[in-house]
């Protein structure tokens, strides 16, 4: 097997997350034009946009079993060249169904690439002896960027959403080619079971993740409203609060990997969980805006590397094969991004917007409360691994 701490390998990981935020990004400024183009209602348009959630969602799970079974580097080549053939028929798309039916495979091919790609990152970063994770989502967050940037600016140009979309697949196309003989081909597990229940520690740190996804969901679609009503900013700055919550994240994660290197994984899990939980305190109580918007700023830097940690947590662990453990993971992310906002909206048809959130800070306290079951059960099988290997020598 060839060795995972290479430069080359490396490239492969943050290019493959790169394409993933890209490929999303691209998607969120066509969709007012589906909307007119279609001639659909708010209703019909929403139930499309769960097309992509359903069809990321079911591949997340398939991932996990051919991961387990054929490696990780199949499925991203597959994923990301996938998104870049699909991605231009969502802009052309003349029916609700066939839209439908093109956000599923849209969506399926981000999740599958979503899993594989953290597979591989785990094996990247055993291999490196070292953090690197958190500097590989800081890439999805870049990607993300790019993508509407670039979008953005060739939609205002009266570039067309057909012609935005193409010269947008023609970037994520090069991108999986330099990656494509970058990627490791990792050793097939031939015995491995196509499926594993998750239990214990996978599910401990499934929650987790369902956790963080769901707070990070919430403030990217309830943030501007909760300013606003509270008088906060005007409409038309509403979105500075997300803008300082992902500049914060996106920082973090790129620093993330020098700090875990530094003080460990449970300390960040601990002392990030309280910095996101005191940024909500900030954003609740403060009487002043300026200092209210930099709650936002804590809260993207507490939580920016808790999900790296719980992936690189979920690939180290024995309980299951770690492709699905990763699959499991990621899926209960995703799924915590999908119920977010409408947990929101249902809880503050009953407390009110600030209680919503009041709740999001509360759920955020299992980070740091379980910081340390998750060090202790993993250094346990650490421990037990080597007295394994000590027995073997003797």
């Amino acid at each position: 097997m060839q060795s995972t701490d290479r430069p080359e390998t490396r490239l492969a990981t943050r290019l493959a997350f790169l394409v993933a935020g890209f490929a999303l990004a691209c998607w969120a400024p066509l969709v007012p034009f589906a909307k007119d183009r279609l001639g659909v209602d708010d209703g019909v348009l929403g139930m499309l946009l769960l097309c992509l959630g359903l069809g990321s969602v079911a591949a997340m799970l398939a991932t996990g079993m051919l991961s387990a079974r054929y490696g990780s580097k199949p499925i991203i080549i597959a994923g990301g060249l996938g998104l870049a053939v699909i991605l231009p028929t969502l802009a052309v798309a003349a029916t609700p169904f066939t839209l439908g039916i093109a956000l599923a495979a849209f969506g399926a091919c981000l999740g599958s690439l979503d899993v594989a790609m953290n597979i591989h990152a785990v094996e990247v970063e055993k291999g490196a002896d070292r953090p690197l994770m958190s500097g590989f989502h800081a890439l999805f967050s870049i990607g993300g960027f790019i993508g509407s940037l670039l979008v953005t600016l060739l939609l205002s140009v009266k570039a067309g959403p057909l012609a935005a979309t193409l010269l947008s697949s023609a970037v994520m196309v090069v991108a999986m080619v330099i990656a494509w003989p970058r990627l490791l081909r990792t050793v097939q597990a031939e015995d491995a079971p196509l499926f594993v229940m998750p239990r214990g520690f996978v599910l401990l740190l499934a929650a987790l993740a369902a956790i963080t996804f769901l707070v990070e969901g919430a403030i990217l679609d309830w943030s501007a409203l909760l300013l606003t009503t509270q008088g906060r900013v005007d409409a038309s700055h509403g979105g500075l609060g997300y803008m300082l919550f992902a500049i914060a994240m996106t920082v973090g994660r790129f620093a993330g990997d020098a700090i875990t290197a530094r003080i460990g994984d449970r300390a960040i899990m601990l002392w990030g969980g309280l910095v996101a939980i005191a940024g909500f305190v900030v954003l609740l109580l403060s009487p002043f805006s300026i200092l209210a918007m930099s709650g936002f700023l804590l809260i993207g830097l507490g939580a920016s590397n808790i999900v790296p940690v719980l992936f690189r947590k979920g690939g180290a662990q024995t309980v299951m094969p770690a492709g699905l453990a990763v699959a499991a993971i990621t899926m209960c992310g995703y799924a915590g991004v999908l119920i977010g906002p409408a947990s929101v909206g249902f809880v503050a048809n009953h407390v009110g917007l600030p209680g919503s959130f009041w709740m999001l800070a509360i759920l955020l306290c299992a980070a740091p409360l379980c910081a340390g079951v998750v060090t202790r059960t993993q250094d346990r099988e650490e421990t037990d691994a080597h007295r394994s290997y000590g027995s073997l020598d003797t």
